[in-house]
């Protein structure tokens, strides 16, 4: 790892657990034109309103980049989430990027079962992904709400992954994360990777001291992963100070065998430079021995993710 010129470099193979491509010239992702996300945890995401592609990325990554690349749903419009994981294959075949792809399915439409299979035809999928309903804040969770990791017909859907073989990614903030741990506990045979490190978006030692509760209830099901990830916020530099605790809390709670390095690119890029965001992983994993470095960087996704 050094730097030539302005160009930081790192030529230890690495695997991005959690990235996004989109051309907005022809395919429809509502939140990014015209729609608009209320209460961005990143604020003003307009930024983002523009083609991302792999010569983006290799762009973003010069000097750094990923052996291979996961690609996780990126919003397509819901009507037919099928033709994501169909365009992504084909810009696979083209450009070698993503190696891997977590598709969408609604877990709790009548379609499920149709859509599910469909993208499990796919050679690149290895999971799904939808966002569950979750609260705003601790203080309003609550249990059993429709749409929500508690409800039965959500549920339902959830029960079909394994007979195809396909992992779930959760996006959830921590508080909501007592029904991702029941949710791994009644399905052990189906794999629950956490999205963004849990959002720890309150960094008061209160909301500390949640999130790593809330982390430790995950983790104790043997079925269940973190990607570390989505740690900036709206307005306030992404520096290691700020971060690598969260990091070493966060391998400390899952272990290095069930923790994966993830840049949330190109939305992450609205806080940080892909530089910034993996010098920061490099810097909380600096004091681990080389086994571990490379579980953490590149062995768990691989097996994760079956990228081998």
């Amino acid at each position: 790892m050094n730097s030539m010129g302005n160009v930081f470099t790192f030529d230890e193979p690495f695997v991005d657990a959690h990235q996004h491509f989109w051309n907005l010239d022809l395919h429809p992702y509502p939140w990014l034109q015209g729609e608009t996300v209320p209460n961005f945890r990143y604020g003003d995401y307009s930024a983002l309103r523009r083609n991302y592609l792999p010569a983006d990325l290799a762009r973003d990554t010069r000097g750094h980049a990923p052996a291979l690349t996961v690609h996780i749903e990126a919003e397509w419009a819901r009507n037919d989430p099928v033709a994501e994981t169909r365009w992504l294959t084909a810009l696979a075949a083209a450009e070698g990027r993503p190696s891997a792809i977590v598709a969408h399915a609604a877990l709790d439409r009548d379609d499920a079962p149709e859509i599910l299979a469909a993208q499990a035809g796919f050679a690149l999928v290895r999971g799904i992904r939808h966002k569950p309903v979750t609260a705003t804040s601790a203080a309003t969770a609550r249990r059993g709400l429709a749409g929500s990791m508690d409800d039965a017909r959500w549920r339902r859907g959830y029960a079909l992954l394994h007979a195809h073989g396909l992992s779930f990614d959760l996006q959830a903030p921590w508080w909501n994360l007592d029904q991702a741990a029941q949710l791994a506990r009644d399905f052990p045979h189906t794999l629950l990777v956490l999205n963004h490190t849990g959002l720890p978006s309150d960094r008061s030692d209160e909301g500390l001291a949640g999130w790593r509760r809330a982390l430790e209830g995950l983790a104790a099901q043997p079925n269940t992963a973190i990607k570390i990830s989505g740690l900036g916020r709206p307005g306030l530099p992404c520096t290691e100070a700020a971060n690598v605790p969260l990091i070493r809390d966060a391998i400390a709670i899952f272990g290095a065998d069930r923790c994966m390095f993830a840049s949330n690119f190109p939305v992450d890029s609205l806080v940080a430079d892909y530089a910034t965001i993996l010098r920061g992983f490099l810097a909380a994993i600096a004091d681990r021995p080389a086994a571990q470095r490379r579980q953490l960087l590149h062995d768990n996704a691989v097996r994760l993710y079956r990228l081998a």
